[in-house]
């Protein structure tokens, strides 16, 4: 028998610096095993990534939570996600903001994505297939831009997509990533703080020709 979702709540998040109460309900509320594959549903709430196929993974639930702390994120606010992934990290998100748009480059994980929040019966997600690099124009500004893959730099286009006061995170850089959280002071001033190492698969696309 595997970890037990109160278990994962207690030990790996509660027992690692996670305190936000939304963070800890948001984690609690979705369930982890409608994004995870068939054949490790065993594993569902063990503090690791898992493979779902074709060398992806579904995050690790203690770095969903990080970030999604680390962000502050209130009620009324709109995120962009670049990387949906199989949708997990939007899920979670969903559940601590007004809106989530999300942008994933695979077109079988984009398909995935969205299969799977119909599943949850999440209804304010929006996806999109395509290169997250220029974020999503039309729905900007945003009040938060996470990314789920590492770009070399954080791309310009998504650092001027944030409302004045917004806050980017992306972990940064090629063989050594740091998880950077960037905050819009105005229109053309941004302050960056280094959080923690970390280890996320490389920003594929217009990302990697800068």
């Amino acid at each position: 028998m595997g970890v037990s979702k109160r278990e994962m709540i207690k030990r790996h998040l509660q027992g690692r610096n996670i305190s936000d109460a939304r963070v800890l309900q948001a984690m609690w509320d979705v369930d982890r095993s409608l994004f995870v594959p068939e054949d490790q549903l065993e594993h569902t709430y063990e503090d690791k990534a898992l493979p779902i196929g074709l060398g992806q993974t579904i995050s690790q639930p203690y770095i969903v939570a990080y970030m999604a702390q680390a962000l502050r994120l209130t009620p009324q606010e709109v995120v962009l996600e670049i990387g949906t992934g199989c949708g997990y990290n939007a899920a979670v998100l969903a559940h601590l903001v007004q809106h989530v748009y999300s942008i994933e480059v695979i077109e079988w994980l984009a398909a995935l994505a969205r299969k799977n929040l119909e599943r949850t019966g999440i209804r304010n997600v929006s996806t999109r297939l395509g290169d997250g690099f220029n974020g999503w124009p039309e729905a900007a500004p945003f009040d938060a831009i996470v990314l789920t893959a590492a770009p070399p730099v954080i791309p310009e286009p998504l650092m001027y997509q944030l409302k004045i006061g917004g806050r980017l995170l992306a972990p940064v850089g090629t063989n050594l990533q740091k998880l950077v959280l960037l905050f819009r002071a105005s229109e053309n001033h941004f302050e960056e703080r280094e959080l923690l190492p970390v280890r996320f698969v490389p920003m594929t696309g217009e990302a990697q020709k800068n």
